[in-house]
């Protein structure tokens, strides 16, 4: 009995230059309070009622928030189905799926080309893959509408070939592009961090004995950089779809995604109990999509980082 009271005490204290865990509790509590108490809050409001005048909710529990996604009242009570939120959705989601998809086809071939450089090289590059964080987003952002304006940088190029200028600002042609560019960085480096420890004679070895390139990046390249390609997914579609500032900028309000939507209600609408219902919907497709890539992964043994 004594034996065994020493030894609970001795692995009770702390390993020296180990704290107690008591020291990390005001940090976990910090971290609770700004991660899940404005999940907290959002998922309350969207069960309030929306005021009779001005912004806020009454505390009054209701569900139309979730209703109004779906279904409308005209002026004499009748609802009917409305699927204008469901498009914003959908143009989200098409919008996100090739930003995406554009920004992962970049980043795969960068990502190899940079693994086979040398260490001070590579340096080099992962410098300037990171430079556009440097620079606030509005800033790069602003940057694309000086590039695409009617007498932009594109534009005089075009003209130096004879060809007229082209209406490239204002629709989701100009939002898409920014998009790529603003998430690109978010793609090259995962999975230029699966590829970095490569060894690369691994592939010179599946050439000498005879494998085609499409073999060889099958077959060995891609059981490497799987999970930096599947942890890609999830830093570049989730952002993108929920982003504002582009369709705001370079969408010249013709692109309604659900980031401005859910703005709109906050602001001019003055329904923050839709909108709060908005995010709660934008949270639970997040989740329910992060499970489905973690199953994913899990069953192709391939190992899923969110960390850049």
């Amino acid at each position: 009995m004594a034996l065994n009271l020493a030894q609970h005490e001795q692995r009770a204290l702390p390993k020296p230059g180990q704290l107690s865990g008591w020291f990390t509790t005001p940090a976990i509590l910090l971290g609770l309070l700004f991660t899940l108490g404005p999940i907290v809050v959002i998922t309350v409001f969207s069960f309030m009622s929306q005021p009779a005048n001005g912004s806020g909710v009454d505390l009054i529990f209701s569900t139309k928030g979730y209703e109004q996604f779906l279904f409308q009242e005209d002026f004499y009570g009748n609802r009917g189905f409305d699927g204008r939120y469901l498009s914003a959705f959908w143009l989200s989601f098409v919008q996100a799926f090739f930003t995406t998809f554009a920004s992962i086809a970049i980043a795969f071939p960068v990502a190899i080309w940079m693994a086979t450089k040398t260490e001070r090289t590579q340096n080099v590059l992962l410098m300037l893959v990171t430079i556009p964080f440097w620079t606030n987003l509005l800033v790069r952002t602003y940057a694309w509408i000086i590039l695409l304006s009617e007498d932009g940088t594109v534009n005089t190029v075009l003209g130096w070939f004879g060809i007229e200028p082209q209406v490239l600002l204002y629709n989701s042609y100009a939002t898409l592009i920014s998009l790529i560019f603003s998430f690109l960085p978010f793609a090259i480096l995962p999975m230029y961090s699966s590829l970095a420890g490569f060894d690369f004679r691994l592939a010179e070895a599946a050439y000498d004995l005879g494998a085609r390139k499409l073999d060889v990046i099958r077959k060995i390249l891609w059981p490497a950089v799987s999970g930096g390609v599947l942890s890609a997914i999830a830093l570049c579609f989730v952002p993108a779809f929920g982003s504002y500032l582009q369709p705001v900028l370079l969408g010249g309000g013709k692109v309604l995604m659900v980031g401005n939507l859910i703005a709109d209600q906050y602001g001019q609408a003055r329904n923050w109990p839709f909108g709060a219902a908005l995010s709660v919907i934008i949270l639970a497709l997040t989740l329910l999509g992060a499970w489905a890539l973690l199953t994913w992964a899990k069953r192709s043994s391939t190992k899923v980082s969110l960390a850049v």
